[in-house]
């Protein structure tokens, strides 16, 4: 072997390995997006599509609400999942890019805030939010919820160009007090 042929096949190998670890996405996609309940069941709950820009991806979702029971609570109409408890989708109600890459989530995050709630109680209890904190997988991204007082988007926040609950700590939700502690995107290029 040539001294050339080595550097090509090094080459080579180094290539397809940058492509395996990489996590960065250049693809367009479109995808599913799941809440997993405590038994790890998947309920479907909306539709994703992706397109590359700027170094990420511009995103546009489409809530499945036809899955979803409308609720007037706390003199707000919701759209909500029932079950054990109700899980209430609350759109994000300030400026959002709809873009994200591996390393910057938060907006999708943010377009997928739900609040939880027995059925039997009165009103919306918008202290019980949950923000999905998600992370890049082999098949898109997962998201373990977190606890977020919604009560903290009654009012914009100081920098519209920030998601809200961007660099907060939050506390994870417990898995078996929690109907869907978990969210799942699975995408396909």
């Amino acid at each position: 072997m040539t001294l050339a042929s080595f550097f090509r096949v090094f080459m080579v190998i180094g290539t397809l390995f940058l492509v395996v670890v990489s996590p960065t996405r250049s693809w367009a996609a479109t995808g599913k997006v799941y809440l997993i309940d405590n038994k790890a069941v998947r309920h479907e709950v909306a539709d994703i599509s992706l397109a590359p820009k700027n170094s990420g991806h511009s995103y546009r979702l489409n809530m499945q609400y036809d899955r979803f029971t409308d609720y007037f609570l706390s003199m707000k109409e919701m759209k909500c999942l029932e079950g054990p408890e109700l899980m209430c989708h609350l759109p994000y109600p300030y400026r959002n890019p709809h873009w994200l890459s591996d390393t910057e989530l938060h907006w999708l995050e943010h377009d997928l805030l739900f609040m939880f709630k027995q059925p039997s109680e009165y009103g919306a209890n918008f202290w019980n939010g949950i923000l999905y904190r998600l992370t890049p997988t082999d098949y898109g991204y997962s998201g373990i919820g977190m606890a977020v007082d919604l009560n903290e988007l009654a009012a914009p926040p100081d920098d519209l160009d920030t998601p809200a609950f961007k660099g907060i700590d939050l506390e994870e939700l417990s898995t078996k007090n929690r109907w869907l502690p978990r969210m799942e995107i699975r995408l396909v290029p």
